[in-house]
């Protein structure tokens, strides 16, 4: 089960999905519901809708991020945006490194450090995303890629600022399939990245350092996957697009207790 030094978290990764309209609507019917017992709740929304669902999240316990964002101040960079302008459209936090910017756009873990110096600098909390290939996987190379990447996306951070990162290990082969690592593989790797934390950072970040898992989380699984050690929160995909489905997922004990809520 989650330590209970370390406040569980509940995010959503919107990614292309939902115009301004649908995101104000979809925080207007989640946010009534929650209550301080639940999880925090994270959205990361597309970066046209961040004013607004930002705007619509004040009254209720909802942070709102982006999704990514450039990795210098300002300059000509065509479709780029840059984390004062998101942090100045209401956003509180970001998504660095998901394997999808990794994979799709070719951002290294050394690509992944500036954007998160930057966010750092502009006053961003991070959601910092590592994990593995199936064929990493396959190779048993896993824990030797998770090594790499938080060292290298992390290089330079001192321990005073990991008070605004989160890390997510999200395996990639399971991300947008029906495959979920099982609740003792998550745990291990989560293990893992802790033990690779306290290496070089020390035990008080070891501590307090919330790891998230993600791929392929389901209201199905939600529960499992929360009470397993090192595990403390879920980033979630396409299940964070329903209201009802997501609502199951941030109320995981109750749902996977069969009580009504």
């Amino acid at each position: 089960m989650t330590d209970s030094r370390r406040a569980p978290i509940i995010a959503g990764n919107w990614k292309m999905h939902k115009t301004i309209q649908e995101s104000v609507d979809f925080i207007n019917q989640l946010g009534p519901s929650l209550t301080s017992e639940h999880p925090a709740v994270y959205l990361a929304v597309p970066f046209t809708a961040i004013f607004p669902a930002a705007e619509a999240a004040h009254p209720f316990s909802i942070i709102v991020g982006a999704q990514n964002m450039n990795s210098v101040a300002e300059g000509a960079f065509t479709g780029e945006i840059a984390g004062k302008m998101i942090k100045e459209a209401g956003a509180q936090f970001v998504i660095l490194g998901h394997s999808e910017r990794r994979r799709l756009f070719n951002e290294t873990s050394q690509i992944v450090n500036q954007k998160v110096q930057r966010a750092l600098k502009d006053g961003l909390d991070i959601i910092l995303c590592v994990g593995e290939t199936a064929e990493e996987r396959d190779a048993g190379k896993t824990e030797e890629v998770l090594k790499e990447q938080i060292e290298m996306s992390l290089q330079d951070v001192v321990q005073e600022q990991f008070a605004h990162i989160i890390l997510a290990y999200e395996p990639i082969w399971a991300i947008g399939t029906s495959q979920t690592a099982s609740p003792e593989v998550a745990t291990k790797m989560h293990a893992h990245a802790r033990e690779v934390i306290l290496a070089k950072w020390g035990e008080e970040v070891s501590t307090h350092l919330r790891i998230l898992y993600g791929g392929s989380v389901k209201v199905e699984n939600a529960n499992e996957l929360m009470s397993q050690p090192d595990i403390d929160g879920l980033l979630v995909g396409g299940a964070s697009l329903s209201v009802a489905s997501f609502r199951k997922i941030i109320e995981y004990q109750n749902f996977n207790s069969g009580v009504s809520t």
